[in-house]
């Protein structure tokens, strides 16, 4: 190999995991030729997804801290950024939960996360993290790894009960998009899910614009105020903030879920193992000053509701809402996601699916199909 070629491969090593930060959050930046991923130190969030060739870095993940500067207002959601892990507790907790010191949407993404390891193995490299979560006396664990040549990045992660008996837990990847990917007229969200249900209310705020705790078929939803509402779409002029539990499709080993920005021609999209992430929610956060964010939140409920309500909840559709921990063991999970740029007239995700070392991502009206390098399997 001439000597410059081994300069060039020793720097793309160097550079292939290092310190950064966002928005002034220390972070690690993994990456490869394709893509750059910054995760945060504190909490694990994927706070930023880059293409290396993408002129404009457009990072389809919310950032809410941009939003608040963007319109003048107060910096919501404090460690809530990007994609985070809500684990173990997906929504408010109990008052008694509380006063001992348990928060909302879990530990995991407000404690200091710990490198166990971290390196290179041929063409893929990896960073794994460790987290105690001290209320709950739980561990989690996190390894993320980018191949050369590829725009995915794969994820495996394990909890651990320090506990001498089994427990009903509540996890969910937190994967959430926001403006300027996310906007009116622009970006359309498709998922393997059909049958899906409306947040209850007992009493709905104003800005609610489904009807409460009504069972549809996504994407169509029905409207308070008569109608039906396209999810896939989000709403122009914006004004509103809805929520919407559906099931992965049950027929299906893999589940997926795509955002387009149709302007940019960029997705973003996940495949997630359905038997351990079996539900979808979507928190549609639509306010009028553009500052708008969308969770597409895959995970053991349907709804980020308190432990004890999943617990009464037992099953939505015949499917449990919540998942079980054994005494003194471990359950893991696997997932992955990507970022591409789609042909003009990809508009629709009818398919996402893995085979033959490859990610196949299907627009069956345009008739156009998006192939994305992918080696390690799910």
């Amino acid at each position: 190999m001439p000597r410059f070629s081994l300069i060039v491969a020793a720097t793309a090593t160097l550079l292939a995991q290092r310190a950064a930060t966002f928005e002034s959050r220390p972070a690690t930046a993994i990456e490869n030729d394709k893509i750059e991923l910054l995760v945060l130190n504190k909490g694990g969030a994927f706070a930023s997804l880059l293409l290396k060739d993408d002129s404009g870095k457009m990072n389809p993940m919310w950032n809410p801290v941009a939003l608040a500067r963007m319109t003048n207002g107060p910096a919501r959601f404090g460690d809530s950024i990007g994609h985070f892990v809500c684990v173990d507790g997906f929504g408010p907790t109990s008052k008694e939960e509380a006063a001992a010191g348990l928060q909302g949407h879990g530990e995991a993404h407000r404690q200091n996360w710990e490198v166990t390891s971290k390196g290179r193995e041929g063409r893929t490299q990896h960073i794994a993290w460790r987290a105690k979560l001290p209320v709950v006396q739980e561990i989690f664990t996190r390894k993320v790894e980018v191949v050369d040549g590829e725009q995915v990045v794969y994820v495996e992660s394990a909890l651990e009960n320090e506990l001498g008996f089994d427990r009903p837990i509540n996890w969910a990847e937190h994967g959430t998009i926001g403006y300027p990917f996310l906007a009116p007229g622009k970006t359309v969200i498709d998922a393997s899910v059909g049958r899906c249900q409306t947040r209850p209310h007992v009493n709905q705020p104003s800005n609610r614009r489904l009807v409460s705790d009504k069972e549809f078929t996504y994407p169509i939803a029905p409207l308070k105020a008569g109608g039906m509402a396209d999810l896939r779409q989000i709403p122009d002029p914006p004004d509103s903030m809805d929520h919407s539990g559906c099931l992965l499709d049950p027929a299906r080993r893999l589940g997926f879920i795509t955002a387009i920005n149709t302007e940019k021609r960029l997705m973003l999209g996940y495949l997630v193992r359905r038997e351990e992430y079996p539900w979808l929610q979507e928190w549609m956060n639509y306010p009028p000053n553009l500052a708008l964010s969308r969770g597409l939140e895959f995970g053991t409920q349907p709804f980020d509701i308190s432990r004890r309500a999943t617990v009464e909840m037992g099953k939505l559709f015949d499917v449990p809402a919540f998942r079980w921990l054994p005494a003194k063991s471990k359950i893991g999970t696997r997932f992955l996601f990507f970022y591409t740029r789609v042909p003009v007239g990809f508009n629709k995700v009818d398919d996402v699916r893995q085979e033959n070392g490859e990610i196949v991502i299907e627009d069956k009206k345009s008739r156009q199909t998006v192939r994305l390098k992918a080696s390690l399997s799910l």
